[in-house]
């Protein structure tokens, strides 16, 4: 496998319009996009620090993921996210390595990227998605 940058930071919030607001007015940042993913029950915000992308989540849904997040850790780092080529193949390479997978198969995720989703159980207890741009 190889990463070839960090994609971007998930941050769990309670209200997108609130954490917009704090990181325009208090950081100086940009939110250059909003947009939700219906399936995944989520709203998103994006802001771009150097070559990293921080990524805001709202729940649109309580029993969503970052719903249920919320409810059980609180507001804060959800996952880090790394960029790859051909995740296709990535993710039975991790499998083989031991790795749980919670998504065996790409899904389409904010900003038009496929996505999967390693289990914290098989990464120090941390979230960690893996993402390409298909161009």
């Amino acid at each position: 496998m190889n990463i070839s940058h960090i994609e971007h930071i998930g941050i769990a919030v309670l209200n997108l319009n609130e954490a917009i607001s704090f990181y325009e007015e208090k950081l100086g940042l940009k939110c250059y996009c909003i947009e939700e993913v219906k399936d995944q029950k989520v709203k998103t915000a994006f802001f771009l620090v150097g070559q990293t992308k921080i990524e805001l989540l709202e729940s649109t849904e309580p029993d969503g993921p970052i719903g249920k997040f919320i409810e059980k850790k609180g507001q804060g780092i959800h996952h880090i996210a790394f960029a790859v080529n051909m995740i296709e193949n990535v993710l039975p390479e991790l499998e083989n390595n031991g790795i749980q997978l919670i998504d065996k198969l790409p899904r389409k995720g904010a900003e038009g990227l496929d996505i999967a989703f390693l289990h914290p159980k098989s990464t120090h207890g941390v979230l960690m998605e893996i993402c390409e741009e298909k161009k």
